[in-house]
């Protein structure tokens, strides 16, 4: 059993899908490990680190011949793949919805493509949940992005000179990343509100600190969403819910938005008429950006001055922490393969519910229902 790890190409990306942690722990399962020179660098991971791991180092060409197993962070273009096994997996955050063409071509190959962001919400996979371990780390760094473009301090501050005003942050979305948003941003002393369209989450911002706010008049979802994620609202849910950002955005110096539903484009939250009635200096992060964005008028990867709002559309936050992200993103994905290995066959077995959830690509074609749908 043969796993190459290839070094990330994609303009920005700086994360690795192995550390020397992980390369340890597959020797340890019985598997030879290959790694691409120069794949750990911006993750400040020299190959002198990977070889002392027990990997072998080289080529993209020789990370590939004969692998078995291929791992990546992002889906690696697959004009640069070749020299893999027959019915290799690819195991990485493939984009199936917004690449969907190149999981086509991945198809063509032969290889057999792995989404591991089509991880299921269950119990088991926790330790194998790409989304979550890189929406933690996102959710407190979009704060410190927020900090850092906003003009003035985050805790209330008393001097002999007079007394600065906390700042006041309001979180929209209140999963993974808005979680960490929230604590983040308490423990830098800003007054912190949030809110989401599921009623459950009440109390988990309420058990940060923070202050929930939420449409009474409407019913939200009572629950969870599809696979732990909200869902489309009715329009008289989203026009109540709009009343109600709209009062409460103007008071706020710092926003961050998290909204996202899987498949389709981030909700619309903050409009531009929203916009002009925020104080002149604040600060939104726009973490839905790379999805359309849930502020009208950001940009993924810009940040714009719109009615004297500075709007950041972040795009791969992760990547700004690589060294952390990485470790998290390897520990997922060992994780994901060591919970199958067949120690008699020698390679990782899938079963049926989480290997039909993130499989896209077998035998030739495309079988993963979410894409055949």
């Amino acid at each position: 059993m043969r796993i190459a790890v290839l070094k990330e190409l994609a303009e920005g990306e700086t994360r690795v899908a192995a550390t020397p942690e992980t390369v340890k722990k597959f020797i340890g399962l019985g598997a030879d490990v290959a790694v691409e020179s120069g794949a750990g660098e911006q993750a400040s991971i020299a190959d002198a680190d990977y070889s002392a791991a027990g990997a072998s180092v080289g080529s993209r060409a020789d990370a590939l011949q004969g692998a078995n197993i291929i791992l990546a962070i992002q889906g690696p273009d697959p004009k640069g793949l070749s020299g893999f096994a027959d019915g290799a997996w690819l195991a990485a955050g493939l984009n199936p919805f917004g690449e969907r063409a190149r999981v086509d071509e991945y198809a063509k190959l032969g290889l057999e493509a792995l989404a591991m962001e089509f991880m299921p919400r269950i119990t088991r996979a926790q330790s194998m949940d790409i989304l979550s371990s890189q929406a933690n780390l996102a959710g407190y760094k979009a704060v410190l992005i927020a900090a850092n473009a906003y003009g003035r301090a985050f805790p209330m501050m008393m001097t002999a000179a007079g007394t600065v005003s906390a700042a006041k942050a309001f979180v929209m979305g209140v999963g993974v990343a808005g979680l960490q948003a929230i604590a983040t941003a308490r423990r830098l002393g800003a007054q912190v509100s949030a809110t989401d369209v599921r009623a459950a989450t009440k109390e988990q911002i309420m058990s940060l600190g923070a202050k929930p706010i939420f449409v009474e008049t409407v019913a939200g979802i009572e629950g969870e969403g599809a696979g732990g994620y909200a869902t489309e609202m009715s329009d008289e849910y989203k026009a109540a819910q709009a009343e109600l950002v709209s009062s409460h955005i103007a008071k706020q110096d710092i926003v961050i938005t998290t909204a996202l539903i899987p498949g389709r484009p981030a909700p619309r939250l903050i409009s531009d008429a929203q916009l002009a009635t925020m104080r002149s200096g604040s600060v939104i992060v726009d973490m839905a950006a790379e999805s359309g964005g849930n502020v009208e008028g950001s940009v993924s990867g810009e940040a714009k001055r719109i009615h004297g709002v500075t709007v950041i559309g972040a795009k791969n936050i992760a990547a700004l922490m690589p060294a952390d992200t990485s470790a998290l993103f390897s520990r997922n994905l060992f994780n994901f393969l060591s919970a199958f290995w067949d120690k008699d066959a020698g390679k990782p077995v899938l079963d049926e519910e989480i290997g039909n959830a993130v499989r896209l690509t077998q035998g030739g074609k495309v079988v993963n229902e979410r894409l055949l749908g």
